[in-house]
């Protein structure tokens, strides 16, 4: 839909360009025809370009491709460490939820909210409590082949703000309702970025 919405964008931009050119000199409408099918040809051009450069809506994207590039990787504790190391590991990585794994295998996730409601909240020592103690059992888990629509679905029907992704038992990685989030503004800044550049250039060209 967002190379439709560019091409059409643009047209309106050199057609209005096209008129106030007419208003401002005087030449020939041969010579003014011309300028504007160049100007629409620059345009398919642009819209074609930024097509193929990002390819597919990234709503559609599978959570694979987004975690390889984005370069995300498994953060994990055992299911002895104490919810003290815990917390301080996750402070460390600045991330609000730690998976629960033992021999590769996901046993549960550990989240803040965890930290509140279940150490804080009951009183425990998080000291000499087992993170295996406090964590949530079973969280609800997606696979690679999940698309960034799919899960944002998933993150407000379920109310989870996590997801692991998990393939053949394997965990790959996880996100977070703040890295969907992110990756969806991210890519509506850089179509707004482009159709700034767009319109610059034209601006210049003048």
């Amino acid at each position: 839909m967002k190379t439709p919405i560019i091409f059409l964008i643009s047209v309106v931009l050199f057609t209005r360009c096209r008129i106030s050119s007419a208003e401002e000199v005087t030449l020939p409408i041969p010579v003014l025809e011309w300028s504007f099918y160049v100007l629409l040809i620059f345009a398919l051009v642009v819209a074609v370009g930024i097509f193929f450069k990002k390819g597919k809506d990234i709503r559609n994207e599978s959570l694979s491709e987004l975690l390889e590039e984005h370069h995300a990787s498994v953060h994990s504790v055992n299911p002895a460490t104490s919810v003290t190391d815990c917390v301080r590991q996750m402070n460390e990585q600045q991330i609000g939820a730690m998976l629960v794994m033992e021999d590769e295998r996901l046993l549960g996730i550990f989240t803040e909210r965890d930290a509140i409601t279940k150490v804080l909240g009951s009183g425990l020592e998080p000291s000499y409590t087992r993170v295996s103690a406090v964590m949530s059992h079973d969280p609800i888990c997606v696979t690679p082949t999940t698309t960034l629509d799919e899960a944002m679905a998933i993150v407000s029907n379920q109310r989870v703000r996590h997801l692991p992704v998990v393939q053949n038992d394997q965990v790959l990685g996880m996100v977070s309702s703040g890295d969907l989030t992110h990756w969806l503004v991210e890519e509506r800044s850089g179509e707004i970025r482009e159709l700034v550049d767009v319109a610059g250039r034209k601006r210049e060209s003048r």
